[in-house]
């Protein structure tokens, strides 16, 4: 009697949105400040939308949801956010040596690069192309913050506008129009906001 065939082999399920960045190996020490020397001599006038930009987009370690998830976890401690998002990150993947290897590459080259624009500017600062220059590195930091906050928003919104809009409106509200303190405004929805989201879940709104 012949040997049945093997079955075919099951086709390969598409992989959860979610499950981007475990396909991909965990950086070790070396990679995670290389990955932050880079963000940080990238930033100036601010390091976050590299750092969302090296993090999610060119090394697919976090995923959107993760970057995003992590990011307000940060910003809702002490310290500086991007300090506190690079701890996190390098203790996710490598444990404490990744933070201070995540740490170290963040700080070291911006802090040489500080000190010597400093001097400069100490002695060069009153010109006035050089205050017309550092107003356009205002603006241009500040475009940059917009399309990150934008990047951010567009995959809670997507995916969660029900439990998610009115609360970016009411922070936006809050912080960019009422100008209430960022750490008030933090206390009074998040709260709120946590509550919402558990209480949709409990009720079978999985994708609040």
């Amino acid at each position: 009697m012949s040997a049945s065939p093997p079955d075919p082999a099951p086709a390969e399920r598409p992989a959860p949105p979610g499950a981007v960045a475990s396909r991909i190996p965990a950086p070790d020490t070396r990679a995670l400040f290389l990955a932050f020397l880079g963000i940080a001599i990238s930033g100036f006038g601010g390091v976050l939308p590299f750092a969302r930009r090296m993090l999610v987009e060119r090394r697919g370690w976090l995923t959107a949801d993760e970057f995003n998830e992590t990011l307000s976890l940060c910003q809702s401690l002490p310290g500086p956010n991007i300090v506190n998002l690079s701890i996190a990150t390098g203790q996710r993947f490598a444990g404490a040596r990744g933070a201070v290897a995540a740490v170290s590459g963040l700080v070291l080259a911006p802090m040489a690069i500080v000190i010597v624009l400093g001097a400069l500017y100490s002695r060069f600062g009153g010109l006035e192309r050089l205050q017309g220059a550092v107003t356009g590195l205002g603006a241009a930091a500040a475009g940059l913050v917009v399309a990150t906050a934008a990047k951010m928003a567009e995959p809670l919104l997507r995916s969660r506008l029900l439990s998610a809009g009115p609360f970016v409106l009411l922070a936006f509200a809050g912080v960019g129009v009422m100008r209430w303190p960022l750490p008030w405004v933090l206390l009074a929805l998040a709260p709120v906001s946590v509550a919402v989201v558990w209480t949709l879940r409990r009720g079978g709104g999985g994708a609040a």
